[in-house]
């Protein structure tokens, strides 16, 4: 491998390590007495005013224009929205299923692409959706904690975040992936301080929910989100998406060992079948710019 491709590799492999901890950490946040909307809208705070505080040091040159635009509603708007429906279909259901429901956003984005786009599917990539359908049946079948409004939040977030890949795809081609990320976590956090003065909210109680919030905010968040667009700079795309399968794998090893959630086999067996369909998806010819724009190697 080359070394720029070993090192967006390592970026992807970071982020969807601090990605799939994100889960974990939150469920310590609600048991210390937080809810949903006190999670995010700190999460995006924090994460934003420290990255902020860096952009400000180091002088790096800040998103100006259309692109600054484009980046703000998907903090603002894309990012608020998606992170709800994940954070809420914790509520609701297992931290590994709303992980996996979450990942179907890789072949999601190819399906948008072609329908926005005009890019033929071909019969492997058709026939990776299918699988990739088939094993969410079969993940939702065999986890019996899954409400269906934990479901169904967990499947928004996945198309919420499609949306959010194809608009952004274009801009991270242009722009520095940490004041990239930097203006998306503001107008996040923006966002939910608004929602936070008009419908209110429940804060932490306790130490240990403080710290899980700041670990989200910090580690899951400002290294998940910048890890990723550094290493999709190097990789692009389709590359990043096979690599950022790890993601759901680190969430159910973590849910299992800490916080008890069972592992069905019927689980284990959808959740492999998911993960066989993204990678073959995203190794697909002429997979990696469906209706996107390859951002240039950083």
């Amino acid at each position: 491998m080359q070394p720029n491709r070993l090192t967006g590799a390592l970026y992807i492999a970071i982020s969807a390590t601090a990605f799939g901890a994100m889960a974990i950490f939150a469920r310590h946040a609600y048991a210390g007495g937080a809810d949903v909307t006190a999670v995010l809208f700190l999460r995006f705070l924090i994460a934003g005013v420290a990255m902020a505080c860096v952009m400000a040091a180091s002088r790096r040159r800040w998103p100006r224009g259309r692109n600054l635009a484009v980046l703000v509603g998907m903090g603002g708007i894309g990012y608020v929205a998606q992170s709800y429906c994940f954070f809420a279909a914790l509520n609701y259901a297992s931290a590994g299923l709303v992980a996996l429901l979450l990942y179907l956003h890789p072949f999601m984005v190819t399906l948008i692409g072609s329908a926005l786009f005009g890019h033929r599917l071909g019969a492997l990539r058709v026939g990776a959706v299918l699988a990739a359908l088939l094993g969410t049946a079969l993940t939702i079948g065999g986890d019996v904690s899954g409400q269906p409004l934990g479901i169904l939040l967990g499947f928004a977030a996945a198309v919420l975040y499609s949306i959010y890949i194809l608009v952004g795809s274009r801009v991270l081609g242009q722009e520095d992936p940490f004041a990239a990320a930097t203006i998306v976590m503001l107008a996040a956090g923006a966002s939910f301080g608004a929602i936070v003065l008009t419908a209110g909210a429940r804060f932490p109680a306790t130490g240990p929910a403080w710290l899980a919030i700041v670990l989200i905010a910090l580690l899951c968040s400002v290294a998940g989100i910048v890890c990723f667009f550094a290493g999709m700079q190097r990789l692009g795309p389709a590359d990043a998406a096979t690599l950022s399968t790890l993601e759901p794998v680190v969430t159910i090893v973590l849910a299992a060992l800490f916080l008890g959630d069972a592992i069905e086999p019927v689980q284990l067996l959808g959740g492999a079948v998911i993960l066989c369909a993204v990678v073959v998806l995203a190794r697909a010819r002429g997979g990696a710019a469906v209706g996107m724009k390859r951002p240039a190697a950083g």
